[in-house]
């Protein structure tokens, strides 16, 4: 994968290594000795790069998120498992490309693996329909996983959507059924599910495949109820507006693992899994198989527990009328 992609925080990085590669072509040119000047240039970059990735906004990191050049799910596929074999169809006549589902296995552990996969050009994004899964997609994803649920096989699942697809032929299909459905179906089973958001993860498009035992997330990915853009033009009908959007909704793996919705951060390679794909897939198949481990010594009604218990701690409340919180703990009468 080319990093051709640059975002507007990168560029001074970016210049500085155009520098860097500037005068390693003149020394190879010339044969003039300017090695101090370049690991000048290399210690200038390494320390502004790490400067400016220490204080990334929400917003800067969900452009990251986006990046096109971060690794997809068939890149995790392919450097992380063997044995792959596709499964296609929802057996209602259709066939979602936007998720992809497959038998695999994790270190010679037999699993499934289910996950969103966005395409790296315009023919591959109409085909992939931008990651945004239709309910075929959805569907598939679960006649998958109840076969996995058969079978005894742990369910791992990669997101990376902007949201589900909001088309008229998919509300048409039943897009909110599909996606409740799975949510329930999900809570039910007693194999380990394991979900990681490795770019993308938005709305009810990105919780269809996200109940699991353990959800764990990219440095730089996001996950909440709505993209920062679509938060702006419901509140301030501007989409310019993102930023701010993305400052409020604690979309950020920080946030989310402070907030308790993410059980690990997965740390990315020095700027950004873009930079560095093969790290960051390996960093990410070692949480795998870390969290499969720690689950595989439960039994199947354990781990059901487990995922409830799990949901059931997010989020706080507070009850602000004491009377009536007395009304309501007191025995009946």
């Amino acid at each position: 994968m080319s990093n051709t992609t640059v975002l507007e925080f990168e560029r001074p990085i970016i210049e500085l290594r155009k520098r860097i590669t500037a005068l390693l072509e003149i020394e190879s040119d010339t044969g003039s000795d300017l090695s101090a000047s370049i690991d000048q240039l290399r210690r200038q970059a390494e320390q502004l790069q790490k400067q400016i990735f220490l204080n990334l906004t929400p917003w800067q990191r969900a452009l990251l998120s986006r990046h096109p050049n971060r690794p997809y799910c068939l890149d995790y596929v392919e450097q992380l498992f063997t044995d792959w074999l596709e499964i296609h169809g929802d057996r209602a006549g259709f066939d979602d490309a936007a998720i992809v589902c497959g038998l695999a296995r994790l270190n010679g552990r037999p699993v499934v693996v289910i996950g969103q996969q966005k395409g790296r050009n315009t023919k591959e994004n109409l085909k992939r329909n931008f990651g945004m899964p239709r309910p075929d997609g959805y569907r598939k994803a679960l006649r998958v996983m109840k076969l996995a649920a058969r079978f005894g096989r742990p369910i791992i699942t990669f997101i990376d959507t902007p949201g589900a697809f909001p088309g008229i032929d998919a509300e048409e299909r039943g897009q909110a059924e599909a996606i409740a459905r799975n949510i329930l179906e999900m809570a039910t089973f007693e194999v380990p599910i394991v979900c990681c958001v490795t770019g993308e993860g938005g709305s009810g498009g990105a919780l269809a495949l996200g109940v699991g035992n353990r959800v764990v997330m990219l440095e730089n990915s996001i996950y909440s109820v709505i993209s920062p853009e679509g938060c702006a033009a419901i509140l301030w009908r501007d989409r310019a507006e993102g930023p701010r959007a993305a400052e409020a909704l604690r979309l950020t793996a920080g946030d989310c693992l402070r907030l308790g919705v993410v059980d690990e951060v997965i740390g990315e390679p020095a700027g950004g899994a873009h930079r560095d794909p093969q790290e960051a897939i390996a960093a990410v198949g070692a949480s795998l198989a870390y969290h499969l481990d720690a689950l595989k010594g439960m039994s199947g009604a354990e781990l059901r527990a487990d995922r409830y218990e799990r949901y059931r701690r997010l989020g706080e409340f507070e009850v602000a009328n004491a009377d009536l919180a007395v009304s309501e703990t007191a025995p009946a009468q």
